[in-house]
């Protein structure tokens, strides 16, 4: 949650990790200082400040299905003070799904970790129709705190043909050393939702550039700063999706990636 504040041109920081209560409190403290414009983050900022005004323009980023949160009335024409930019459609998952097995044919059974209060379940659908074409076994791994991460993956690598795919989501951000550290530690092929994840030793990720995403809210909130309408400005979706692949971790697993796979990347690192 960022907070532009006036007379003078100014910002006001706040971070709240995937704490619940701390969210609804900065929610609250950021909109008593009346700024001209909020930029939120993620699900948890967005529906925290969505219960504490509806007249501050508030332009988001890395939200997943806006309209189905009730962020946002339609994409085209928001129409109300909030807008921004989508991070994924819920499809991605499947797509998650056939780019593990792709690149790890004998994984048979996915864990698929989130933390249900932080995460929309909306992949789920998409994850589990791939599943079927690819006869892989899904399971809902929810995790709230290092331990659970520990052993949702401990449990997954106890037998052969396990692998890992790990939501987009605020807590999975905040906690992934863990869950690369256990995923490495205990040998678990993992996909995971974006490619700096895979720049910190992890197996894969796919997902949209959340740098650029920032950069286009930029512009947005310099529009509503020169006078836009928030309820004007069409919530923008990515059009651009990342492959990351880590040939070092690839190597301490003992896979090999495709051909196939390695010309889909944008990002190899070795």
């Amino acid at each position: 949650m960022d907070g532009l504040t006036g007379p003078e041109p100014g910002f006001d920081y706040r971070w709240a990790s995937s704490d619940r209560e701390r969210f609804k409190a900065y929610a609250s403290e950021l909109v008593a200082l009346k700024p001209d414009v909020i930029l939120a983050h993620t699900t948890p900022a967005v529906a925290a400040l969505r219960q504490e005004t509806t007249t501050i323009p508030i332009v988001f980023v890395q939200i997943t299905d806006p309209v189905g949160q009730g962020f946002v009335r339609n994409l085209a024409r928001p129409s109300g003070n909030m807008t921004g930019f989508d991070f994924v459609d819920f499809s991605v998952g499947g797509k998650w799904l056939e780019l593990l097995k792709e690149a790890a044919p004998a994984v048979t059974r996915v864990a698929v970790m989130y933390n249900p209060q932080t995460s929309p379940a909306g992949y789920l659908p998409s994850l589990r129709f791939a599943a079927a074409s690819l006869r892989v076994e899904i399971t809902e791994a929810l995790v709230r705190d290092d331990g659970e991460i520990e052993r949702v993956i401990s449990a997954m690598s106890e037998r052969p043909g396990g692998g890992l795919i790990v939501m987009a989501e605020v807590f999975i951000a905040t906690h992934r050393a863990p869950i690369i550290a256990s995923a490495a530690r205990h040998h678990l092929p993992a996909m995971y939702p974006r490619p700096v994840y895979v720049r910190d030793g992890g197996l894969m990720g796919y997902g949209t550039n959340v740098i650029e995403l920032f950069k286009s809210a930029a512009g947005y909130v310099d529009r509503i700063l020169k006078g836009a309408d928030p309820g004007e400005l069409p919530v923008q979706r990515p059009t651009k999706f990342e492959l990351a692949l880590n040939l070092k971790t690839a190597k301490t697993l003992g896979i090999e990636f495709p051909p196939q796979v390695l010309a889909l990347a944008d990002e190899v690192i070795e």
